[in-house]
């Protein structure tokens, strides 16, 4: 918010000799950081000039200029171009100026720049020759000096409403010479966007006494009538259950002059404040937007239907703004309408921008003023939306006094009244009703609780109501504060403690470093992570991080079956590429670009992980969730709607190992990676959290389909899988043949009870042990033939090993041989050699009725 100060020295004691460096520290000291400065930025005589004379001279190629005689006061005249005596009648000397502009004549008061000065952008003026003369100096145009974009003529003070005499300073007539300070004015804080705003918070800071201009109490308003301008709210898709326009004032201003135009005080203030002047009734409204911080419009009555119809718009409607680009509007943009319906011609977009259909132009003679209060989420929606961003844009998304429309409004007509010779209409419209103010609890020694400084109650009194609160106190320091209507972001005690922090002077609260929290220590998914990620990079593996993001073509090379949950895919409403615009179901599907690129760094023996969440669309409603949060605190009911439109994100891990497992050198030829190597992986890290888990053989992509082991665990759980990679995913990914990797969900072995909390007793009898080969069919699984003799076996089991596996000419075809070690031990005597051989015939039983085991001699 850019804050000419002599404007503000209109609405507080600021004292002319204000060093603006210091003002800006001191309102950095309550929450207004400086931008940046605004000052003087010409030097040097610039002076009022009366033109003498004007000789108009035609040159050869093609342009007329002027030879003028400027008299530019006693303490400047001297005539360089011709050094004689004065002749005789002559009755004072002047300055001889070539001009090419011809928006002046003889007689008329102009600003002269003269030798030695320099202009904004280091323009150094100096006396020189050209078209024949020696030009002392220059007439200025506004450009020139900074005042506006007009280049097209010089500045004629009469026509400003400025008078003088030659040699009179322009720099003060024209205010070059004033300054102006840029501050930062945070999100929450819309009232700062304004002069009424600044000056408050000047007036707070100083002690001072602030008189509210936008303050119905103190300004003249309207009250509403039955024959003002028809106006109609139709809300029919309100955000968060909030009406999109809350309040709306309409006056109706009659008899404007066309002809009329905007003061130079009032263009000044406009450009100083960083907006450009275009005609007197638009500066109007910007001047008093500026002053008070409620954006308004005005429309030419003529081209206005017989209503103002506000509604939001339709799926699909289009609407060309003032800055002539046409926008496709969404259900949730609030317009200004001629009348009622879809066929009404839109001539606005609600708190953003205009359209030209009913905008003023210069023929303009009765206009209707709006000064309607939006809700600030409709409008940053919509703003962000179109990425339109305007001066009223962002003062009603950042929250607009509900209660200021009819005091702007009618501050409006009244300068339009004075310097258009218009006349107001007593018929008023307004729709709609301020919101209730909000009354806020606070114990006072809760604000020293907080801030660390002890405030008087009368002090936290004091400081309040110089925000514009209302104090009333309830008890024995506890008060009740009413929180003035243009506050819309104190909502809670915390919200005044902040204010009394604010503008009590943030330098005085004491920096003491707070002692730090004793730490919980690791959670328990926390632990695990640190322990299989330690257990792999000790394994040889790297980990890496992939992008999570993925297409339907990934889900190809994978070669997932079209049914495959794996392909339901969270897809995401702004991707950072079009060509990645799911999110992964699976690490694998990100991690296999690592490989390849490390395979095309010349890296041909690679072996990385990935730890991260993974998106799938199980549980997901029916139905899209909630398109936005609420502007607010959203209820249980609200949270648990918007958690459950929420994906839920697993933790997984996946690895790869790509050529050797062991590498190659002295100590031997190496090894290529085969599927036992990640299959023994995984199980180790399921046995380092202290669980046990079912190998089986699987057939599912993107596996090898008899390379590929499944894991179960305890709960029947699938944990993941691990293999060699299929020979048409190793072609279509670009990896080398025989690629190895795995991958597990980490939320489901966590899920699982710890075995590793035993309440039994370590045995110290001797152990026993008996061995067994059992003869089954080629398919059946180790692990699950394994899980029968543990059955059978009973407690006294300790420790079941598989030692070997032969296939050969000595034995059926799709025969193979197990043989086993079981190692019993009883916990309360030594075992007989007759017990431990009955334990071992009740689990060869068992395989053989489950299994068709046939014990091997």
């Amino acid at each position: 918010m850019r804050v000419p100060l002599n404007w503000l020295a209109d609405y507080v004691d600021l004292p002319a000799d204000t060093d603006p460096h210091a003002l800006a520290a001191e309102f950095a000291s309550i929450g207004l950081e400086e931008e940046d400065f605004f000052g003087p930025e010409i030097t040097g005589p610039l002076v009022v000039g009366r033109v003498l004379e004007l000789v108009k001279e035609e040159h050869s190629n093609g342009k007329t200029i002027n030879w003028c005689r400027v008299d530019v006061g006693p303490e400047h005249n001297e005539d360089l171009d011709d050094p004689k005596d004065p002749q005789p009648g002559e009755e004072r000397p002047s300055r001889g100026i070539i001009c090419g502009a011809h928006n002046f004549v003889v007689g008329d008061l102009i600003v002269a720049c003269l030798p030695g000065a320099v202009l904004p952008g280091d323009f150094q003026i100096a006396a020189r020759k050209t078209y024949g003369h020696k030009s002392d100096g220059m007439i200025c145009s506004a450009k020139e000096l900074g005042l506006g974009e007009d280049h097209d003529g010089i500045i004629v003070l009469t026509d400003l409403g400025l008078s003088g005499e030659p040699g009179d300073d322009a720099i003060a007539l024209l205010g070059l010479d004033q300054v102006t300070l840029d501050v930062n004015v945070t999100p929450d804080r819309g009232y700062q966007l304004s002069m009424r705003g600044i000056a408050r918070e000047y007036a707070q800071m100083k002690g001072q006494a602030f008189t509210d201009i936008g303050s119905s109490a103190v300004a003249e308003v309207n009250a509403p009538t039955d024959d003002g301008f028809p106006v109609v709210i139709e809300d029919s898709n309100p955000i968060n259950d909030v009406v999109g326009c809350g309040q709306f004032t309409a006056l109706q201003v009659t008899g404007l002059d066309p002809q009329a135009t905007t003061p130079f005080w009032m263009q000044r203030r406009l450009t100083a404040a960083g907006m450009r002047p275009i005609s007197l009734t638009v500066d109007i409204t910007n001047y008093v937007m500026l002053e008070l911080g409620q954006p308004l419009h005005a429309y030419d009555t003529s081209l206005l239907g017989e209503e103002i119809f506000v509604r939001r718009a339709e799926a699909g409607e289009k609407f060309t703004t003032l800055d002539d680009v046409e926008r496709t509007l969404d259900v949730e943009d609030l317009l200004i309408t001629d009348r009622g319906g879809t066929g009404g011609k839109i001539i606005g977009l609600a708190g953003v921008m205009g359209g030209a259909d009913v905008e003023v132009h210069p023929g303009t003679t009765d206009v209707v003023i709006e000064a309607a209060h939006f809700d600030p989420i409709s409008i940053a929606r919509s703003s962000r939306r179109h990425r339109l961003s305007s001066e009223a844009s962002r003062r009603f998304e950042r929250g607009v006094d509900p209660k200021l429309g009819p005091v702007a409004a009618r501050r409006c007509a009244d300068l339009l009244v004075e310097l258009a010779g218009g006349t107001l209409s007593p018929a008023t419209t307004q729709v709609g009703q301020a919101p209730e103010p909000t009354v806020i609890e606070l114990p006072v020694e809760r604000v020293a609780s907080l801030v660390g400084i002890q405030y008087t109650t009368a002090e936290v009194t004091g400081l309040l109501e110089g925000i514009g609160a209302t104090i009333d106190v309830i008890g024995k320091d506890r008060l009740a504060a009413t929180v003035p209507s243009w506050r819309t972001d104190i909502t809670d005690a915390v919200d005044l403690i902040e204010e009394v922090a604010r503008t009590g002077g943030y330098d005085r609260i004491p920096s003491i470093q707070p002692a730090a929290r004793a730490g919980k220590g690791l959670t328990v998914a926390q632990k695990a992570r640190r322990r299989i990620s330690n257990l792999l990079a000790a394994d040889g593996f790297t980990e890496v991080l992939s992008y999570p993001f993925t297409n339907d073509k990934r889900d190809d090379q994978l070669r997932l079956e079209a049914d495959d949950v794996r392909r339901k895919h969270v897809r995401l409403a702004n991707p950072m590429s079009e060509d990645l615009p799911l999110m992964r179901t699976n690490l694998l599907s990100t991690l296999v670009d690592l490989v390849v690129r490390n395979q095309g760094r010349g890296a041909k023996d690679v072996a990385l992980f990935e730890a991260g969440l993974v998106s799938t669309s199980a549980g997901l409603p029916e139905g899209p969730g909630p398109r936005h949060l609420p502007g607010y605190h959203p209820t249980e009911a609200e949270l648990d709607k918007i958690y459950a439109s929420v994906p839920h994100q697993p933790y997984h891990y996946a690895g790869i190992i790509s050529g050797n497992a062991e590498m190659p050198g002295v100590w031997g030829k190496g090894r290529k990676a085969e599927a036992t190597d990640v299959i023994d992986t995984v199980r180790r890290i399921v046995a380092v959290n202290g669980l046990e888990v079912t190998v089986e053989a699987d057939q599912i992509a993107p596996w090898h389909p008899g390379r590929a082991a499944k894991f179960v665990l305890a709960d029947g759980q699938v944990l993941g899988h691990a293999g060699e990679l299929h020979p048409k995913v190793c072609e279509n990914l670009g990896l080398p043949a025989r690629t190895v990797g795995f991958e597990i969900d980490l939320d489901a072995l966590l899920a699982q009870e710890d075995l590793r909390a035993w309440d039994g007793a370590l045995s110290t009898y001797p152990v026993s042990r008996q061995d067994v080969a059992l003869i089954v069919d080629a398919e059946l699984p180790t692990q699950t033939l394994a899980a029968t003799l543990r059955e059978g076996a009973g407690e006294e089991l300790e420790l079941l090993e598989t030692f070997d596996l032969y296939t050969g000419d000595q034995l059926p075809e799709g025969k193979k041989s197990l043989a086993f070690r079981l190692t019993f031990r009883a916990p309360d005597r030594t075992l007989k050699a007759d017990e431990a051989s009955a334990m071992r015939e009740a689990a060869t039983k068992l395989a053989a009725e489950r299994h068709g085991a046939e014990v091997r001699s």
